[in-house]
């Protein structure tokens, strides 16, 4: 395939979050975005002083936080306070910043022969740039649990086209994200035809049973009884072809639920696809 054309421009780019106990994904989200575009251009919001910092973190600049108890809503919106606080900040030093939870991949269609920071240096961006989310699920009746020496996609074959994670990660100006990255506040979204935003948090059961059992038996009990609901739909949904993603981006492009015009919309539609082999070339 012909490859796009660059002008040669490497914009600087840095990406930022923010983790709890989550050392496994961190240090994923560490390799993956530390390879893309520099470790010395990542920045990482530590929950806890008791958080351990990934032994690859290498030149990332990594603060730890006093941790406060908190409702999930109220948790929700001072983390993203912070997130926003710290973009804007850097704005003024880079021309790119992508905010995102340590278990997303922003992720280039690797048929365009460019990574990361090659991509987004040669787009125009207005305000804001987001991929199409895939929700990845394990299949529990065709893969096994994880290994987690090796990578994702080489495991995990399939998707939920999920605008929950259609999200607006990539900003060069200054903005106010909402709780999760879900949404820019007073600005719309730009959905790129050849970005992905993976989503990883439901990837293996026996993971989300361990996290679970953290939590109390309860919790367990609840996700034995119901399932996840990812999980759920990846295991039990036919799998579409990828001209479903195609067709989700564009519904997801011009449809808006009137009281939330800033967030993507799919009128309830489940759709599972399987994800492009070729992007098991990103190494994820």
């Amino acid at each position: 395939m012909k490859k796009q054309k660059s002008n040669n421009i490497t914009k600087r780019i840095a990406a930022i979050t923010m983790a709890r106990n989550d050392e496994f994904f961190l240090s994923r989200w560490i390799k993956y975005y530390g390879d893309q575009i520099g470790y010395e251009n990542l920045y990482i919001y530590l929950d806890g002083t008791d958080q351990t910092i990934p032994k690859n973190a290498g030149a990332a600049h990594v603060t730890k936080l006093p941790h406060t108890d908190m409702s999930r809503a109220a948790g929700d919106k001072y983390r993203i306070g912070l997130m926003s606080e710290l973009a804007n900040k850097l704005l003024a030093e880079y021309d790119i910043v992508i905010g995102c939870d340590c278990d997303e991949f922003l992720v280039p269609d690797t048929k365009t022969k460019m990574g990361l920071a090659e991509y987004l240096s040669n787009k125009k961006i207005n305000t804001t740039l987001s991929g199409i989310g895939l929700d990845v699920g394990q299949h529990m009746k065709q893969e096994k649990t994880l290994d987690t020496n090796k990578p994702f996609l080489d495991q995990r074959e399939y998707a939920l086209l999920s605008t929950r994670y259609t999200k607006p990660v990539v900003i060069n100006k200054p903005v106010s994200w909402g709780s999760g990255f879900h949404r820019i506040k007073n600005h719309n979204f730009h959905i790129d035809k050849n970005l992905y935003l993976l989503h990883f948090g439901a990837i293996d059961m026996d993971m989300l049973l361990a996290k679970a059992a953290n939590r109390g038996p309860d919790w367990v009990n609840h996700l034995k009884r119901r399932g996840n609901g990812t999980i759920n739909d990846v295991t039990n949904r036919p799998a579409r072809s990828e001209k479903w993603i195609g067709i989700a981006r564009t519904i997801q492009t011009y449809l808006r639920a009137p009281y939330a015009w800033n967030k993507p919309n799919m009128l309830g539609l489940k759709i599972v696809v399987k994800i492009p082999e070729r992007l098991k070339l990103s190494g994820i």
